[in-house]
């Protein structure tokens, strides 16, 4: 009888945390890179970014590393995208100066510098946050 006990136990704990894991993944955040339009100074870059938690950020700082078509770091660049209200989708725009987007390979996140909310700075934000590309690069970490 003893046994079952912590056999269940050990069950609902497990299924406590896959639970905790799914709710985390739900609430994080995602970024997608819509389309590169081509300017005269350069690239525009628009990202769509989506936080569905309750919980908006103050800083959400990207270091961002662009690679140019033949795999060399062309760029990298810090942009600030907060801020991230609570339960909102949001557009960011910056430029890539005097590189034109048919030479733009790739970009990378290379991390989430600063990651701030309501509750204080947040550990790792560039392991939670999820990436797309609806763009002709892809958009990675």
């Amino acid at each position: 009888m003893a046994r079952i006990a912590v056999v269940i136990a050990s069950l609902l704990i497990a299924l406590s945390a896959t639970t905790a894991g799914v709710s985390a993944q739900s609430d994080a955040l995602s970024i997608e890179l819509n389309r590169l339009e081509q300017r005269d100074d350069g690239c525009r870059v628009h990202l769509v970014l989506e936080n569905p938690s309750a919980h908006p950020y103050s800083s959400y700082r990207l270091d961002l590393v662009i690679f140019a078509v033949d795999g060399i770091i062309a760029r990298r660049l810090a942009l600030e995208t907060a801020p991230l209200h609570a339960n909102k989708t949001m557009v960011k725009e910056f430029a890539i100066e005097a590189l034109a987007c048919s030479e733009v390979g790739r970009i990378l996140l290379n991390d989430v510098s600063t990651c701030r909310s309501e509750v204080g700075d947040i550990d790792d934000c560039v392991a939670t946050t999820r990436l797309s590309s609806r763009a002709s690069v892809s958009f990675i970490k």
